[in-house]
């Protein structure tokens, strides 16, 4: 019991280094405040594991999509897939989340971007694999696919700045219907990448990013989770666990009789509180803030003291 102060010490030092380090990674960042109680900051000790084991660079944004296995074979059948989600766009199965069942989506996605799921974290969904036959067969090929969606950003939409909260995997882009246009981009750490039909294009989504379609054209891309090849063995294991049993409870589902996970599951609650906070700040920032940091305090010192 005597060491169990020492302890908690250890594990601080190790959040506040780690989350020192995400904070400086890169040349974009949040601003201080924001840093503190960005997710980003929770997940910092795990994803500088993955950093220090990774295979691929994790000092870069982007990274040539020849690094990742199996790539080649979607884009090689890039107009197959691409046939698949034109479908989807006309019959509306592409859209924005309509209920508290996709964190992801009501925490980052808010203007215009809307979403089909063909697999998440190896969680099937049975409307994936009824209405995009082909594209589901190929990503089943495909095992360090962990998750995939057709993805619209339609004109004037833009997705707001944001880390992704899981270095376990990189992203993966592939232009399927396109303004061809440098006015619809991404930015990824301030360097931006404009999508190009049955082009694919690769970066750290653990990078501060965001992107916009500034043109009159939709854009519709297949939008891949890859697993992060690792140099060690059970970091690849940690890392899959990881996935297993956190991430895919992110799923989230397209239509009923689609899997939804439990953290998604717990987030329609976690939204009633967040609605009522943001209710707080429009009337007054400074109670906002006040009630953030005495939260979160309280929690530290309760955890050091207890």
């Amino acid at each position: 019991m005597t060491n169990l102060p020492y302890i908690k010490l250890t594990i601080v030092a190790i959040f506040v280094l780690s989350t020192i380090y995400v904070h400086l990674r890169g040349r974009e960042r949040l601003g201080f405040w924001r840093q503190l109680t960005d997710h980003s900051t929770f997940m910092a000790p795990i994803n500088c594991f993955m950093y220090l084991f990774s295979k691929v660079s994790s000092r870069k944004p982007y990274l040539p999509v020849t690094e990742l296995a199996g790539l080649d074979k979607l884009q090689a059948n890039w107009e197959a897939i691409r046939a698949e989600a034109v479908a989807m766009s006309q019959q509306g199965a592409i859209r924005a989340s309509d209920k508290y069942d996709d964190a992801g989506f009501n925490s980052f996605f808010k203007t215009g971007w809307k979403r089909f799921y063909l697999k998440w974290y190896d969680q099937a969904h049975p409307s994936a694999a009824e209405l995009c036959p082909v594209t589901t067969a190929l990503l089943r090929e495909i095992p360090n696919v962990k998750a995939a969606m057709f993805a619209e950003l339609p004109p004037g939409s833009r997705l707001v700045r944001h880390r992704d909260p899981f270095a376990g995997s990189l992203r993966y882009h592939l232009g399927l219907v396109t303004p061809n246009d440098d006015g619809c981009y991404i930015d990824v750490d301030g360097q931006r990448y404009s999508w190009r039909d049955g082009q694919g294009v690769v970066f750290d989504e653990t990078f501060l990013h965001w992107a916009e379609n500034t043109t009159n054209v939709n854009r519709i891309i297949l939008f891949c989770d890859i697993e992060r090849p690792m140099t060690w063995g059970p970091a690849a294991a940690v890392n899959r666990f990881i996935s297993r049993h956190l991430i895919a409870a992110a799923s989230a589902p397209n239509r009923e009789g689609d899997k939804t996970g439990g953290l998604n599951k717990a987030f329609a609650y976690v939204q009633q509180f967040r609605l009522w906070a943001k209710g707080v700040k429009q009337r007054s920032r400074l109670l906002y803030y006040v009630l953030k940091w005495l939260l979160f305090g309280g929690l530290l010192a309760w955890w050091l003291l207890a």
